[in-house]
């Protein structure tokens, strides 16, 4: 057997004593050494079919570019980490696909905390690290004078004022309460609801919290009734948010429920019941019995790719699908850019993109210095579940 050889351009000495016979046995496909790309994500727990769409999202978009030769010539392998939704293991996970396994670009995650902590050793290590879920303000706003922190996925400032505008608009909201689960994502998501609602001088009727290990959020529910909430403005993932509606039917409290888009991370048509559908989320794409030219393509590829994967129910979440593979083409386009995979170089090679045809949207020059987030409010679609399927409030 012989020793894959690490590219010419890295590696010049040792390429000059290849003998002429290991040329002629590794083809330049199995030659060149790949550009790694890591992600890390919940790949299991409550949030794992999050995870697994992150995870087909970016292998459609991988398989895309290997078939058309790869980053420079070289192909592209995706290797994942379990940061279990844990700050703590989803650092030491980004670290060693930096440090040991050099990845050239990280993506991550599902949950605000666990991108919050890697920020910090993303500047610190040079390493290009694109959000494509997570969507705290502070994850790409993160006050570095070095920031290599880029997103494809939502963002919670312009999340909170979509919200607040929705409920004005669907509900005639005018005392909206919220409930926020208690982390830095819920933190993140009360100045923003704070900042829409002092905009348009509106009152609220108080801010509980919710935890991920509550099973009954009556108390904080009843407390927003009291005080007179006609519309709950939510935050929280599928745990929480499943409770949430649980308890109301308890309560048997008929208040619109318009969310962030943690529902969407995974079982909370079923932990919901059949009363899910009265939550209203908001999500940056979803595939539906008429897509556009790229949907229909990406749709063909994931039915291919995972035989599993039959009706649109079965690709749910589809925003995970999305940003995902949107951020991957991007990611490559930079790479490309930067004509290596070196940090600094592959940072700017994002200010260089021009445009590119996505699947959420075709991007005009997505990134610059001081923009590293890809999406917008013109960007964001309302859907809620109906019968097991993610679809939207209005087709």
């Amino acid at each position: 057997m012989f020793k894959l050889l690490k590219p010419l351009r890295r590696r010049w000495p040792q390429a000059a004593a290849v003998t002429a016979l290991s040329l002629l046995v590794l083809s330049p496909a199995q030659a060149a050494e790949a550009i790694k790309v890591g992600l890390v994500a919940a790949l299991s727990g409550q949030s794992a079919k999050s995870g697994e769409a992150l995870t087909r999202g970016l292998t459609i978009a991988i398989d895309e570019i290997n078939a058309a030769g790869g980053i420079l010539g070289q192909p592209v392998e995706l290797i994942r980490r379990d940061d279990e939704s844990n700050p703590a293991k989803g650092m030491l996970a980004a670290r060693e696909l930096i440090q040991r396994e050099e990845v050239t670009v990280l993506f991550g995650g599902l949950d605000t905390p666990v991108s919050l902590a890697i920020v910090p050793l993303a500047n610190q290590m040079k390493v290009p690290f694109m959000g494509i879920w997570a969507a705290g303000t502070g994850i790409t706003h993160n006050g570095a004078e070095d920031n290599y922190v880029f997103r494809v996925s939502a963002m919670d400032e312009i999340v909170d004022e979509a919200l607040v505008q929705y409920g004005i608009d669907e509900y005639n909201m005018q005392k909206p309460g919220m409930l926020l689960i208690n982390n830095p994502w819920g933190e993140s998501n009360e100045k923003g609801f704070r900042h829409a609602l002092e905009t348009r001088d509106m009152p609220y009727a108080g801010i509980e919290r919710i935890e991920s290990s509550d099973l009954d959020v009556i108390p904080q529910l009843t407390r927003l009734k009291n005080a007179g909430a006609d519309t709950l403005l939510m935050v929280g993932n599928v745990g929480p948010s499943a409770q949430v509606v649980k308890s109301l039917d308890r309560m048997e409290w008929d208040v619109p429920v318009v969310s962030h888009w943690g529902p969407a991370g995974g079982r909370f048509s079923e932990l919901a019941g059949p009363n899910a559908s009265r939550v209203h989320f908001i999500q940056t794409y979803v595939f539906t019995e008429h897509n556009s030219a790229k949907g229909d393509q990406v749709l063909s590829a994931l039915k291919s790719t995972y035989p599993e994967i039959e009706t649109l129910a079965d690709i749910t979440p589809a925003v995970g699908i999305a940003n995902a593979y949107d951020g991957m083409h991007l990611a490559a386009l930079a790479i490309e850019q930067a004509g290596n995979t070196e940090g600094p170089a592959v940072r700017d090679g994002f200010y260089a993109i021009d445009e590119y045809q996505g699947l959420i949207k075709d991007y005009k020059q997505p990134f610059t210095t001081e923009q590293h987030d890809a999406l917008g409010p013109q960007d964001y679609i309302f859907t809620h579940f109906v019968d097991g399927s993610i679809v939207p409030v209005k087709p």
